[in-house]
């Protein structure tokens, strides 16, 4: 028997009214556990997926498109924030990949390495947004599971031209990351003022980089809010006032464009870049080729989600494209799904996300023609969009026990996949040996055409400029695509070689004659690889118009 003041040994006494206990509940330990477990799991996802894509990312190598933009930020950082004298492609990323750069080059200063960064920088946001966007609002297993199908689904890029669209140079993935965050804001957000505000903000700040927002953001979002407030205005009869939400979304994507294009002509007015006007091609000439499009579309897609069977050689690269198949199913029955019940049983977000899938889709085969299956960045937020649909409609019927196991599966096949490519060694760039001959030699300024400029110029990090020329009719002129209108002026600068061979770019006919023509007979010719590098004793600049 225990004496006054004495505790039983193993005997727990509550504690006296209106003092803590001092033994923690067990249900609450649990549950903060839980939580912190729970917030831990993104950040270290994060840091896992980043380490595996950027090894992925240094299979294929940086080249004039990603040095181009890594040039541009480079010129940011040292104070030409609004980049005057530029001439940029068709596609900006001013306001969305170059302040990317521009802080990645201020901590590793300018280098090829900066273009495979940036590269797993972006594709690791759009595979968590997507993740935690198909989660949606569920908890627990079930949530977890819906984020691990769209994850999965994106999980193994496909070598080589999978990994050049997805993990290299800025086209179009790092535009889905700003539309993913405003999906996200509309699915976990409350019907509040400023709800809209947000989604208007992001798209107008990702319009300002690239207009294919316009396909994967602001019409979906217009689309299917004017829709919805119809059918509920009109068919069931309820009053335009209780519509108001819906409306204020739909005025809000529609307001993002003229936003975007005050900011741009505010750009414009203060001198700031030029963009290139949008090239449109229509689809087929003749009816002969609608089926060579079509296979040449439907091999882009299956490029996206790491299935393109088509171009592998026989063997384990083949296997693993077989693989993917499954992802890619998955995402078309999850769209098939969601657009048959688009209107009517769909939720805001997944509604707008299927009218994105469709409507990118749509403009694709119709507006563009591809000569190979690189075109897919055109579209490269068909991937994304339909792994989060698959999340969201069909993790329920995934989830059950028949087909739990087939899933953890395939899962596990994708992980083996990612495993196999990471493993995978390094490739320089392009045109690093080009580079390191150029400065053996110490030729330090010259011309070539696009392709072999200013992946050259970034090869060597920035201690050789070599500037991109277009050579037709006879003549040598400045190419006026991803470049700057100084590197041509006689003024700054001397260039007294050009390089000629490798990829041909759009404006470019150069052969050693045509240089002999317009420069004079050169003082050296010298072979390097596939190339030719003609080296003159004069400034060629003074003879470019």
């Amino acid at each position: 028997m225990s004496t006054s003041g004495e505790t039983a040994p193993g005997v727990a006494y509550p504690a006296p009214a209106g003092q803590p206990s001092e033994q923690p509940d067990g249900a609450a330990c649990r549950g903060r556990w839980e939580r912190s477990r729970r917030l831990l799991a993104w950040p270290a996802a994060a840091a896992v997926l980043f380490a595996c894509y950027l090894r992925v990312s240094g299979t294929v190598p940086v080249n004039s498109d990603g040095a181009s933009d890594a040039l541009q930020a480079w010129d940011m950082l040292h104070g030409n924030l609004l980049l005057h004298g530029w001439w940029l492609g068709d596609v900006s990323y001013y306001t969305t990949e170059l302040p990317q750069y521009t802080l990645l080059e201020l901590a590793f200063g300018l280098h090829s390495s900066v273009v495979h960064v940036a590269g797993a920088m972006t594709y690791t946001l759009v595979v968590l947004l997507a993740a935690l966007l198909a989660q949606g609002k569920a908890r627990g297993t079930a949530g977890t599971g819906r984020a691990l199908i769209a994850a999965g689904i994106m999980l193994a890029p496909q070598l080589g031209g999978g990994a050049s669209v997805l993990l290299l140079n800025p086209d179009h993935v790092g535009s889905t990351v700003p539309v993913l965050a405003a999906f996200l804001i509309l699915d976990r957000g409350p019907r509040r003022w400023y709800v809209p505000v947000s989604v208007a903000a992001l798209l107008a700040w990702s319009l300002v980089a690239d207009r294919v927002v316009l396909l994967t953001g602001v019409l979906p979002l217009a689309v299917v809010c004017s829709a919805r407030s119809y059918l509920d205005a009109v068919r069931q009869r309820r009053p335009w006032v209780s519509q108001g939400y819906l409306l204020s979304l739909a005025g809000a994507a529609l307001a993002s464009g003229p936003v975007a294009w005050l900011v741009e002509a505010a750009l414009q007015a203060k001198g700031g870049y030029r963009v290139a006007p949008l090239a449109i091609v229509t689809l087929v000439s003749s009816v002969t080729q609608i089926p060579g499009a079509l296979y040449s579309d439907a091999q882009a897609v299956l490029l996206l989600f790491g299935g393109d069977f088509l171009a592998q050689p026989t063997g384990l690269l083949t296997g693993m494209a077989l693989v993917h198949l499954a992802g890619a199913c998955l995402a078309g029955c999850a769209v098939w799904i969601g657009a048959r019940r688009w209107l009517r049983e769909l939720d805001l977000v997944s509604a707008c996300l299927v009218a994105a899938v469709l409507i990118n889709g749509a403009a694709y085969v119709l507006l563009t023609q591809f000569k190979n299956v690189l075109g897919a960045h055109e579209i490269a937020a068909v991937l994304p969009f339909s792994a989060v649909l698959a999340g969201r409609l069909l993790g329920t019927r995934l989830a059950r026990p028949r087909l739990r196991p087939l899933v953890l599966l395939v899962f596990a096949c994708y992980l083996a996949c990612l495993g196999y490519a990471v493993a995978q060694p390094p490739v320089p760039a392009a045109d690093q040996h080009l580079a390191d001959w150029l400065a053996a030699r110490h030729l330090r300024s010259g011309l070539a055409a696009y392709w072999q400029a200013s992946g050259t110029t970034l090869a060597s990090g920035g201690h050789i400029q070599v500037s991109p020329v277009c050579a037709t009719k006879g003549r040598f002129s400045a190419e006026h695509w991803e470049s700057e209108a100084s590197w041509y002026d006689p003024r700054l600068r001397e260039a007294n070689f050009l390089i000629l061979g490798g990829q041909a770019a759009a404006c470019n006919d150069v052969t050693a004659g045509l240089a002999r023509s317009a420069f004079g007979p050169p003082a050296g010719s010298y072979h390097v690889g596939p190339y030719t590098v003609l080296v003159w004793q004069r400034n060629l600049l003074t003879m470019i118009r």
